[in-house]
């Protein structure tokens, strides 16, 4: 199921001149039946449209018992991710969840942001930034937020850009990886991993052309690491895992029943692979509420193909000629 939508997706990422081939993104913002919490604890955070307004909850038990909500106005989801359902925005000490503005149309001039005290579950700012941004992830401590910034309409023009929650500060200097031979890192993000503790988001990104690779992103110390994996360039990776093994020194990248590709955490050293040990578990959980566990919420995947179709409907009425 997941590599058809994201077979889908890339058809239409070619068909559309600009807006629709994703890099970083873009995946929607998640309402509905999915929730966040972080690892250790007992509170699972959901977001639910209500007319012009969001309700945020927060679920507690394993069957999402709702405990307090918090209606806000406008339309706001928890952060999507990746094509396997994989949520950020909630950060690993549990205090601090950002949510983004749900777009309904086109590509958005102002991005619209919702930070939220958890353990009061209110309002702590509203961010409106210039452009189109979407979150990539939030440091443990909750003063780090990334961002992927898109430079024009054209999504395979980006870059990563970090923002301080405590100063309230965009940082004119993007997130890069200092070795970065100049190679676009564009494509789309398959699937994503935490380390213990919530320091280092790890995405395995498949590109339209060229080689998958793994961004490793440290939340705590705003520096990138970009890993090419040009034994995977012929493997089916639409539905590869993520596993971190060792204590986390090792990243797994399982693709379905081949020999691991291993990743040294550490030095970023691309090995072959062996059976190893799993870490502890992810900083942050997802599921979808009712279902007792983490699962897969698929309107995460649903939303951005169908925003494809409408940037390249749009594109093609801007192409017609007009009658004077």
């Amino acid at each position: 199921m997941r590599w058809t939508l994201l077979t889908a997706a890339l058809s239409l990422g070619l068909l559309a001149p600009a807006g629709a081939l994703a890099s970083g993104g873009p995946v929607q913002p998640v309402q509905g039946s999915s929730s966040i919490r972080a690892v250790g604890s007992p509170f699972w955070y959901a977001a639910f449209g209500s007319g012009g307004d969001t309700i945020v909850k927060r679920l507690t038990g394993a069957g999402g018992q709702s405990g307090a909500a918090l209606r806000v106005s406008g339309h706001y989801g928890i952060p999507g991710v990746d094509y396997s359902g994989s949520m950020t925005g909630l950060s690993a000490n549990g205090r601090t969840l950002v949510l983004a503005e749900v777009s309904s149309s086109g590509v958005p001039r102002t991005t619209r942001l919702l930070v939220l005290d958890t353990p009061r579950l209110a309002v702590r700012t509203r961010l409106s930034l210039p452009g189109w941004s979407t979150v990539d992830a939030i440091s443990p401590d909750g003063r780090w937020l990334y961002l992927i910034h898109y430079l024009s309409s054209d999504v395979t023009r980006y870059e990563v850009r970090a923002y301080d929650l405590v100063d309230h500060l965009l940082l004119a200097k993007p997130v890069v990886d200092p070795q970065d031979r100049g190679e676009a890192m564009t494509g789309f993000p398959v699937t994503r991993v935490m380390s213990a503790g919530g320091r280092w988001a790890y995405t395995l990104y498949t590109r339209p052309s060229g080689v998958p690779f793994v961004h490793a992103l440290d939340t705590s110390g705003r520096r990138a690491v970009c890993v090419d994996l040009p034994s995977l360039g012929n493997a089916d990776i639409g539905n590869a895992r993520l596993r971190l093994a060792s204590g986390g020194a090792t990243l797994q990248i399982d693709t379905g029943g081949l020999t691991p590709t291993l990743i040294d955490t550490r030095t970023f050293a691309v090995t072959p692979a062996a059976g190893d040990t799993p870490a502890p578990a992810q900083s942050a959980q997802h599921r979808v509420s009712g279902s007792g566990g983490p699962g897969v919420p698929w309107e995460l995947i649903a939303l951005p193909i169908a925003a494809l179709a409408v940037l390249f409907a749009a594109a093609r009425r801007a192409t017609r000629p007009r009658v004077t």
